[in-house]
């Protein structure tokens, strides 16, 4: 490697190594305008990790500088004012707190805040407004089991099941203060377990007898007729006449609404009568959770008319 002689004018500039007598390195600045966007992002960087969440660090990150401020209205109508780390979930609370469209939900749900069932139900206003949120909720805190349509799901299996409410059977009552308080404290029902009770032959007489009560074809009635006295253990819940008991949530049996067990998509009576068996011999466990802890007494209230009117009540 040698020294080359000075640049000519008008050559671009080298660094003055020259390599098998003729490979130079040039030394060909950046541009100005390059250099100062270049030094211009490092220091947008910086500031923008001085004032957002940017650097994780052990089980958390750099929270930054900048906050996010708004007012939140508990249960009981108090107002306050919350202040959170900016991130992308302050701006949301932020958003469902104070945009136009959440402070218009505020004036309605104030509205209807002491209004009777009847007269939000009179209201064609206060009606629409009720179903229209009352969707909303219902497909955030209900669909999950009950579906987006409120269909329910019936399975051969009754851990699978969920009630069908379009159908204007209610297992616990359609009273819209009965439904409140079942979506504020949720759903405990339970059926014992009866297979020490019953086996072989008895406990067929008996699953016979219940599908009787409904009229489901293809029933044995000589095996019915032996059943029914074993029914009676079952009427303490279901009642003599097996028409159920809304106060208790025991279903009625004389319909042909089934809530827990697939009996009308059973093949032919044999698979009926073994469904019924089946819950005879393990009992039934059913449970909602209670979401007064998650919605506002006026939420509920509004989802209550929604759940109300799917039954066609």
């Amino acid at each position: 490697m040698s020294q080359t002689p000075e640049n000519k004018k008008g050559q671009v500039e080298t660094t003055g190594h020259v390599w098998d007598g003729d490979l130079r390195e040039y030394n060909n600045p950046l541009p100005r305008w390059w250099l100062w966007a270049f030094y211009g992002t490092i220091i947008f960087a910086v500031v923008y990790w001085i004032l957002y969440p940017s650097w994780p660090y052990a089980d958390t990150y750099t929270k930054g500088l900048e906050t996010v401020s708004f007012t939140v209205q508990d249960k009981d109508g108090k107002t306050s004012t919350v202040t959170e780390h900016w991130n992308s979930r302050a701006l949301f609370n932020k958003d469902m707190e104070s945009s136009p469209s959440a402070l218009a939900q505020k004036e309605w749900l104030a509205k209807v805040k002491d209004m009777s069932f009847a007269q939000i139900a009179a209201n064609p206003d206060t009606l629409n407004f009720a179903t229209s949120m009352g969707h909303a909720l219902f497909g955030d805190s209900c669909a999950a089991c009950h579906g987006s349509g409120g269909q329910g799901v019936l399975s051969q299996n009754p851990d699978g099941s969920y009630p069908n409410l379009t159908d204007n059977n209610w297992i616990h009552g359609d009273s819209y203060e009965k439904i409140v308080s079942d979506i504020t404290n949720g759903i405990h029902g339970s059926m014992p377990a009866f297979g020490a009770l019953y086996k072989g032959d008895k406990l067929t007489d008996l699953a016979e007898y219940v599908l009787s009560l409904s009229h489901q074809p293809g029933v044995n009635e000589e095996a019915a007729n032996r059943g029914k006295s074993s029914f009676a253990t079952c009427a303490g819940c279901h009642g003599a006449n097996g028409m159920g008991n809304q106060m208790i949530g025991a279903p009625n049996l004389t319909d042909a609404v089934w809530d827990f067990v697939d009996v009308p998509g059973a093949k032919n009576i044999d698979a009926k009568v073994k469904l019924v068996e089946g819950v005879i011999d393990h009992g039934l466990q059913h449970q909602m959770p209670k979401f007064g802890e998650r919605l506002s007494p006026e939420q509920i209230r509004l989802l209550a008319v929604y759940v109300r009117q799917l039954g066609g009540s």
